[in-house]
């Protein structure tokens, strides 16, 4: 009697229990999924890929990369480039340049190049090369000579009838320094200037007559030393030229440029 007596109680608490949790199960099974949907509030344009097209070639640009020849600012595009002969300020008074804004070198020239600026760089982080010419097609050659042959000038330029110079085999650079404000460092010429003035061969006898002064020659001495290391050789009638092998190797290992 007193099991049945205390069994009924917890009958009708077991009872009671699952009934609350089914009916509990039923009410959590009956809540509807809502589904998440996209409106165009809730959706983010994709922003598109921007590709920036390099700025087309010039004619002369495209028929130096036929030859195989090198953009140095594809190299490096630290280094500043200025071609003088794309205007009538040169000592021709002509451009000689009417469609080509790059300067070009051989690849072997190039690449030396590279390693003149990196020097500089190491030598004052704030400085940049700035390139003047490089390589000149033997017609833009031609050009040049016709201007100075019969004139005292005739000797500062390579005769083309007996195969041209460095230039014309992309193994030479007229160069100079630009300082950190863009300004090109004082050499006591400007580039081009044809004259005793702008030969290496006495500089202390220039400063000491006054044609250049003290800070000048020091700036032709960076320079002469951030070529050198580079294996440029420089050209005792210019300060801004510097050859990356001599004629005679040029002729027997490289190619003139048409």
């Amino acid at each position: 009697m007193i099991i049945l007596k205390y069994s009924l109680p917890i009958l009708c608490l077991l009872l009671t229990g699952c009934s609350f949790l089914s009916s509990h199960k039923e009410e959590k099974e009956s809540i509807p999924l809502v589904e998440y949907e996209h409106t165009p509030e809730n959706i983010q344009p994709r922003e598109e890929c921007s590709t920036v097209s390099p700025p087309e070639r010039s004619e002369m640009a495209l028929y130096m990369d036929s030859l195989g020849l090198i953009n140095i600012a594809d190299l490096d595009s630290s280094l500043v480039v200025k071609l003088m002969y794309t205007q009538a300020d040169n000592f021709t008074g002509e451009v000689l340049y009417d469609n080509l804004t790059e300067a070009y070198l051989h690849p072997d020239a190039a690449y030396a190049l590279i390693e003149a600026q990196k020097v500089l760089k190491r030598l004052h982080p704030s400085y940049s090369l700035i390139i003047y010419d490089a390589a000149r097609p033997i017609s833009v050659q031609k050009k040049m000579w016709n201007v100075v042959k019969g004139t005292s000038k005739y000797k500062y330029v390579s005769n083309p009838n007996r195969g041209g110079g460095l230039h014309n085999y992309g193994l030479a650079v007229d160069i100079s320094i630009q300082d950190s404000l863009g300004q090109p460092l004082p050499m006591g010429t400007k580039v081009d200037h044809l004259g005793v003035e702008a030969h290496i061969t006495d500089e202390i006898g220039l400063v000491h007559n006054g044609k250049i002064s003290e800070t000048e020659r020091q700036n032709r001495l960076l320079l002469r030393k951030v070529m050198k290391e580079a294996g440029f050789r420089a050209l005792p009638s210019e300060w801004w030229h510097f050859n990356f092998c001599s004629r005679d190797v040029a002729k027997q290992k490289y190619k003139l440029i048409p």
